[in-house]
């Protein structure tokens, strides 16, 4: 299996995993149009000459070369709020006080906002449940990684995940269902639909402004606030291993939480590095022994080239990589299009989560 860059005949299959994925997969929405529209500007991001972050949008795709099958999607937005404004609600504690009752009282409040402006953010994260496989969920988390590290100028240094909050399989949000008793007579699925299709407007004229009391919502909401879809949980895992937090700001549609780092310090990117390459014709390690390997023997390394628009990543245990240079057998050089001289960015897939998490997350079915 291998990652790339999408392209246009990847159409029919991104319209197919918008419809599995369900409601509340805003970043992918079954709207043949938009997603056309969507591939075609990750299509010009990936092509463009970039300085600093604007409104790019990187969609990769993870193919079985055999059979040619999409089993996944992963997605970086550079921008977060650049063409249109990224709200969330804030947790806060409010504390109300009277010195001459000596009465004091601290109550919890969501405020909208949109703090987010200008961070970048990884999205689109979506593993097709009758596809998976090993190592699938985490080369698609972590490619961006790579990429980002490989190309901080075309990023932020500051990332967010927005996660995947409580829903049914009916799709209803408990979250929702409150607010759109009080506030927005919208379903859930038409809300996010707008969403998705680049349309809030209806935000900033339905949507509360002021803050919102959360002992005044019902106790199906408030169990909801900040919590995951059960299917979101192997992913929030991956990424609170990777260094992410969640700072207290929540999805306004179905309260998920939005978890943040610094590019910088994120694990995947701390502990990847860049070589150049041999190739080796015969497809064994070359080199003067395992004492000068940094990776141990069948160790699984994520590896990927360093280019953009002919970007390509995959899994293997085949690389061996001493002080100064990556040792790369041929059929793996070519399915990377990598050529004696070019450079590789490798990741041991082990080096970027504790060991409890390595040895025992299940592979994503989809995430965010």
């Amino acid at each position: 299996m291998v990652i790339r860059p999408i392209t246009d005949t990847d159409l029919d299959t991104l319209a197919q995993i918008a419809k599995e994925s369900g409601p509340g997969f805003t970043s992918l929405m079954p709207d043949r149009d938009a997603l056309a529209r969507k591939i075609a500007h990750s299509m010009a991001s990936f092509e463009r000459r970039v300085t600093s972050p604007g409104d790019e949008h990187y969609l990769f795709v993870l193919e079985d070369e055999s059979t040619g099958d999409i089993l996944g999607t992963s997605g970086i937005e550079a921008n977060a709020g650049h063409t249109r404004p990224l709200y969330h609600f804030r947790r806060n504690t409010v504390t109300h006080h009277s010195r001459d009752l000596g009465l004091r009282r601290s109550v919890e409040t969501l405020t909208r906002c949109n703090h987010y402006t200008g961070y970048s953010e990884i999205c689109s994260l979506y593993l097709r449940p009758e596809l998976r496989r090993a190592h699938a969920g985490k080369l698609l988390s972590r490619v961006r990684f790579l990429f980002m590290a490989q190309h901080p100028e075309r990023f932020s240094d500051k990332v967010i995940a927005e996660m995947r909050g409580v829903s049914n399989g009916a799709g209803q949000s408990p979250f929702w269902n409150w607010l759109k008793a009080h506030f927005v007579d919208l379903e859930f699925g038409r809300a996010t639909h707008l969403v998705g299709s680049g349309y809030t407007e209806f935000i900033d004229e339905l949507m509360p402004s002021h803050p919102l009391y959360t002992c005044l919502m019902s106790k199906e909401a408030r169990a909801v606030l900040s919590q995951v879809h059960e299917n979101t949980r192997p992913a929030l895992k991956i990424l609170e291993a990777e260094g992410f937090q969640h700072k207290g700001l929540i999805d306004l549609f179905d309260a998920g939480p939005t978890v943040e780092c610094a590019l910088a310090d994120i694990a995947s990117v701390r502990s990847s590095s860049a070589c150049p390459i041999i190739i080796s014709e015969t497809g064994k390690r070359t080199g003067n022994g395992h004492e000068h390997n940094r990776y141990q023997p069948d160790e699984p390394i994520l590896i990927a080239n360093t280019g953009t628009a002919d970007f390509r990543a995959t899994v293997s245990s085949e690389v061996s990589a001493q002080p100064d240079k990556l040792t790369v057998p041929l059929a793996l050089a070519e399915k990377l299009h990598l050529r004696n001289g070019n450079f590789a960015r490798t990741l041991p897939l082990g080096q970027s989560t504790p060991t409890q998490t390595r040895n025992t997350a299940p592979e994503l079915s989809y995430a965010y």
